[in-house]
């Protein structure tokens, strides 16, 4: 097996950088595949993301039932396990998910407005950010995304992009591994908060694809990611994790 310490700090400590940051709140989640097992993945139990240490996570099955080292554990786990399921199971390529209901992004999502890079720091979210209504299949819901088949509808509509928006609910953002996935996730939020104060000054200037290319090689260098990733660990009381 590998060092499975590593990967379950760094997680819990994107939990907390995540609400420090303001993607996540009292609700959200965050997830990395497991260094193990491809088909299983690493969580939080239900809890705020803010109060999420190491105990807390949990190895979970693309089922959404504990799993491995985690199996017969059963403390209550979030109920929308199926996105993060639902995605590992068709994307091999993603190996953190973000989701989370950041206030500047919910916009997005219900009028049709187009999300898209205007700083370089959100180069990662890509040109065309999609939106998924659960209502078009679903109807009437609560608007939560607890059977795998709302996941795997949720998963169609990503398709192979970084960000899908949530009508009336939030996003759900995708990367590689846990780092530049929370960089993505945090950006996402500062970006849209940016357009929203850009539309009323005029005509909006997008980044180009390749600027969004390069700009994003470059934030994720393994110096510029140890960087960010110091900083955001050190505000949010968890410097010691730094490596």
């Amino acid at each position: 097996m590998a060092d499975r310490d590593a990967p379950i700090a760094d997680l819990a400590t994107a939990n907390r950088i995540l609400a420090h940051e303001g993607v996540v709140d009292g609700f959200g989640h965050v997830s990395l595949r497991d260094p193990d097992d491809p088909g299983r993945y690493l969580i939080s139990v239900s809890r705020s993301p803010e109060l999420v240490d190491e105990g807390d996570i949990v190895t979970l099955g693309l089922d959404g039932a504990p799993a491995g080292p985690s199996a017969g554990d059963d403390r209550p786990l979030y109920i929308e396990r199926p996105i993060h399921g639902a995605i590992y199971a068709a994307r091999p390529d993603v190996g953190c998910i973000v989701h989370n209901h950041s206030l500047s992004v919910i916009p997005f999502g219900v009028t049709g407005a187009p999300l898209r890079p205007v700083f370089h720091m959100a180069s990662g979210i890509g040109d065309t950010v999609p939106v998924w209504d659960i209502a078009e299949r679903f109807g009437d819901t609560d608007m939560l995304v607890t059977g795998m088949a709302q996941g795997e509808d949720l998963t169609r509509t990503l398709a192979d992009r970084s960000v899908v928006l949530m009508r009336g609910h939030g996003c759900v953002v995708v990367g590689e591994g846990l780092r530049d996935t929370v960089m993505k996730a945090i950006y996402l939020e500062t970006n849209a908060a940016l357009l929203l104060a850009s539309r009323p000054l005029g005509d909006i200037r997008f980044l180009s694809p390749g600027e969004r290319a390069l700009s994003w090689a470059t934030n994720t260098g393994a110096g510029p990611l140890k960087r960010a990733w110091d900083y955001w660990a050190a505000r949010a009381g968890r410097a010691g994790s730094e490596r």
